[in-house]
């Protein structure tokens, strides 16, 4: 017959006790598994072979050099990985054509694209793309060309861009719920109400009910052994 251990019992559901209230929590704190949607312009500019590159600077902040082209589209997305890029041809050449070099200034071919109508606030529709250069002083930035061609402008008190040429006339980067981004983020109206992807998993809860059962199974192995 071999010898018992005093405590050994109590050691092993200390053990899992401890597990029981602390795997949940780590479970709880990676948090939902995918990211909000929010509306807003996004920032591009023209690369090598004509691909639009995320811009890394704000308008306000970007200087360009004479001849280069910037975009910007208006989309529904989470971040920059997924922002929708500004569609149609962009050719500097073109776009100035008509707009002639003058000394101390620089010209800037811009892309604007106002999006979808999937993409509008309610009861806004987008306006056409469009292009336009703009010329102006050459330690201008990006944001002084485009106000020269595409005014008006607005901005939020963080220097956040909210509309150009007045579109839209209503709000600045806000989240909108998974109706309204077509699925493609978080369903962030339903998360409030405890339900889609704001709430937990099934994986998280399978795995909570796991640690209770076998917590449960200690505590009785334990008593069994004791008796």
């Amino acid at each position: 017959m071999s010898r018992r251990h005093p405590g050994r019992g109590r050691l092993t559901v200390a053990a899992l006790l401890t597990a029981l209230l602390t795997l949940p929590a780590a479970l709880l704190a990676q948090g939902p598994a995918h990211a909000a949607d929010y509306r807003y312009w996004s920032f591009w500019q023209q690369g090598k072979g004509g691909a639009w590159v995320y811009a890394t600077q704000g308008p306000s902040i970007a200087r360009p050099d004479d001849g280069d082209v910037e975009g910007f589209r208006f989309a529904v997305s989470a971040n920059s990985g997924s922002a929708e890029k500004p569609r149609g041809a962009a050719d500097f050449d073109a776009i100035c054509a008509d707009t002639p070099a003058k000394d101390g200034q620089k010209r800037v071919a811009l892309v604007v694209d106002f999006g979808t109508p999937d993409d509008a606030p309610g009861g806004e529709q987008p306006p056409k793309r469009r292009t336009a250069c703009a010329r102006v002083d050459s330690d201008g930035t990006t944001a002084d060309a485009l106000a020269a061609v595409a005014k008006p402008l607005r901005y939020n008190s963080s220097a956040l861009l909210c509309a150009i040429s007045g579109y839209p006339k209503q709000g600045c980067g806000e989240q909108v719920s998974g109706k309204e981004s077509g699925g493609k983020g978080d369903k962030s109206e339903s998360a409030k109400d405890g339900d889609g992807d704001g709430g937990p998993s099934v994986g998280l809860l399978a795995g909570v009910a796991a640690i209770v059962a076998l917590g449960a199974a200690a505590v009785w192995q334990a008593r069994r052994r004791r008796g």
